[in-house]
């Protein structure tokens, strides 16, 4: 498959941005909800801030990865803790790719902090992220999602997808 690009406006340059190859957009979507209130305004936020990471540009890579590693030490240590108080089993699996991600999301941070690494490898980890999410959250979190609310409410979420 031929690489695609697309171009997308970043401060007052034009950045040629990865189209993700699997086909995921880099926007947020109705399709991504999973039907844990909680867990969806999260994800709607990873979108959110993970987009800033495909836009960046030398002058604002550092403060992109900053800004994401906040919010992806944030969310995944919500997702363990609902894990934990819930006692999800198979968590440990769930616990390690979050750990994976914080590790890429660390080296590259510490990369562009030294000097070692400029815009490009962040907008590369941003598609990246954008294309490992989908498959993260269709397995695993749908599968958190559908069991605290098993826990909290008896039953499986309930999804309304708005159609555009």
């Amino acid at each position: 498959m031929p690489h695609q690009t697309s171009t997308v406006a970043a401060s007052s340059e034009d950045i040629d941005v990865p189209a993700p190859t699997s086909g995921n957009s880099l926007i947020w979507s109705d399709a991504r909800l999973l039907g844990f209130p909680l867990m969806d305004e999260v994800h709607k936020d990873f979108y959110s801030v993970a987009l800033q990471l495909v836009t960046c540009t030398n002058a604002t890579a550092a403060a992109a990865m900053e800004a994401f590693e906040k919010h992806a030490v944030s969310h995944f240590d919500q997702e363990d803790e609902w894990m934990r108080s819930t006692n999800f089993p198979p968590r440990q699996c769930h616990v390690d790719e979050h750990a994976a991600v914080l590790k890429s999301v660390s080296d590259v941070r510490e990369a562009v902090l030294q000097g070692h690494a400029d815009a490009e490898l962040v907008r590369q980890l941003g598609t990246s992220l954008f294309e490992w999410f989908p498959g993260h959250a269709d397995y695993l979190d749908s599968a958190l999602a559908a069991w605290m609310t098993k826990q909290t409410m008896g039953g499986k979420p309930v999804v309304f997808r708005r159609k555009l």
